[in-house]
C-alpha cells in the first residue's frame, strides 16, 4: 500500500481532456441560446462535485442548482449545504432524479425562473415559447439521467463512469423546454486532496487517476469518522489502528484470499465498487 496523500501538493493531479476544453468553448459559442444553466451536482459530496469555474463559463445566467442523488445522502450534512448555497443566491433543488415529481420540480422551477424572459419574447411577438437550458456538471453526476427524465424517453448514454458524454447536443424535451447537453468537465488541476479522493471515491474521476488504495483508505476514514456503524456492519471494522490488521479483517469478510493471505488490491477495489456502485447509503463526504 502507498502512503496517503504521498507527496499530493507536489504533484497534484492533471485532469484536462481535449474534449472538456472543447466544451467549454462550445457553451460560449451557445451562449446567446442558453436561459437558464441546470448545474448538477452529487448531493454526497455537495462542495467537492460543484464546477470550481461554472461563473467564467455560464456568467450571470440564470441558475438551479441541483442536487442529485438524495435518496444516497446524509441529509443531515448535506442540508448545510443547502443552506450554505442558498446565502450565496442559489436557488436549490435536492432531488432523486427517479421521482417524476422532482423532474416535475424541476421543470415548475425552471418556468419560475425564466418566466419575465417568456413574457418579453410575447411582447416582442414571438409566439415560440421554447426555453433553452444548459446542463452541466463534473462527470458521473447524472446529468445524462436527468437529461432522459425530462426528454421523456432514452436520448442521451446512462453510465456509472465518467466521461461517457462526449459531444455538446441540443436535445428537444417535452412542454417547449430544449436541453444542451455536455460532457463532464473538471477543472484544470485538482489541488486539493480531501476533494480529488472524494470525487475519486464517487466516480467522478477514472479510477487510475489516483492509487486505488489511497482512494479506498479515505473512504474507510469517511465512514470511521462519521459512519461507524456503516463502518463496522459492512466490513467489521471498529478502529483504525492498524491498517494492516484493517485490509486483513475487510479481506476476511469478503473473501479476498489468495494463496492463504489477504490481497490488499482486490480488497480497496472491492471498497470503491461498493460506494461507486452505490451499495453504502445514507452518507455524505464534504462535512461541515
Amino acid at each position: 500500500m502507498s502512503n496517503e496523500g504521498k507527496n499530493f501538493q507536489k504533484t497534484n493531479i492533471n485532469w484536462y481532456p481535449g474534449h472538456m476544453a472543447k466544451t467549454k468553448r462550445m457553451i460560449k459559442e451557445n451562449y446567446g441560446l442558453i436561459d437558464v444553466v441546470y448545474e448538477l451536482v452529487d448531493a454526497r459530496i455537495p462542495f467537492s462535485s460543484k464546477v470550481k469555474d461554472l461563473y467564467d463559463i455560464v456568467g450571470n445566467k440564470p441558475k438551479i442548482l441541483i442536487m442529485t442523488k438524495k435518496d444516497l445522502c446524509d441529509m443531515k450534512y448535506t442540508n448545510n449545504w443547502i443552506k450554505y448555497y442558498e446565502n450565496l443566491g442559489y436557488k436549490v433543488l435536492t432531488v432523486d432524479l427517479f421521482d417524476d415529481r422532482d423532474i416535475k420540480l424541476i421543470y415548475e422551477t425552471t418556468l419560475s425562473l425564466v418566466q419575465e424572459k417568456i413574457e418579453q419574447r410575447k411582447a416582442k411577438g414571438l409566439t415560440k415559447n421554447e426555453v433553452h437550458a444548459l446542463v452541466i456538471g463534473i462527470p458521473n453526476v447524472g446529468k445524462s439521467t436527468l437529461i432522459n427524465k425530462l426528454c421523456g424517453k432514452k436520448v442521451a448514454k446512462v453510465e456509472n463512469a465518467p466521461g461517457v458524454t462526449k459531444q455538446l447536443s441540443w436535445l428537444k424535451a417535452t412542454n417547449d423546454l430544449i436541453l444542451l447537453d455536455t460532457p463532464g468537465i473538471l477543472w484544470p488541476k485538482l489541488n486539493q486532496e480531501e476533494e480529488a479522493l472524494n470525487l475519486a471515491a464517487f466516480g467522478a474521476i477514472k479510477e487510475e487517476i489516483l492509487p486505488v488504495d489511497e482512494v479506498a483508505v479515505h473512504i474507510i476514514k469517511k465512514l470511521h469518522d462519521y459512519y461507524p456503524k456503516i463502518l463496522y456492519e459492512k466490513y467489521g471494522v471498529t478502529k483504525l489502528d492498524d491498517w494492516l490488521e484493517i485490509y486483513e479483517i475487510i479481506g476476511q469478510k469478503i473473501g479476498a484470499i489468495r494463496n492463504n493471505e489477504v490481497d490488499f488490491n482486490i480488497v480497496s477495489k472491492k471498497i470503491i465498487h461498493d460506494i461507486r456502485s452505490e451499495k453504502v447509503i445514507g452518507i455524505t463526504f464534504d462535512n461541515r
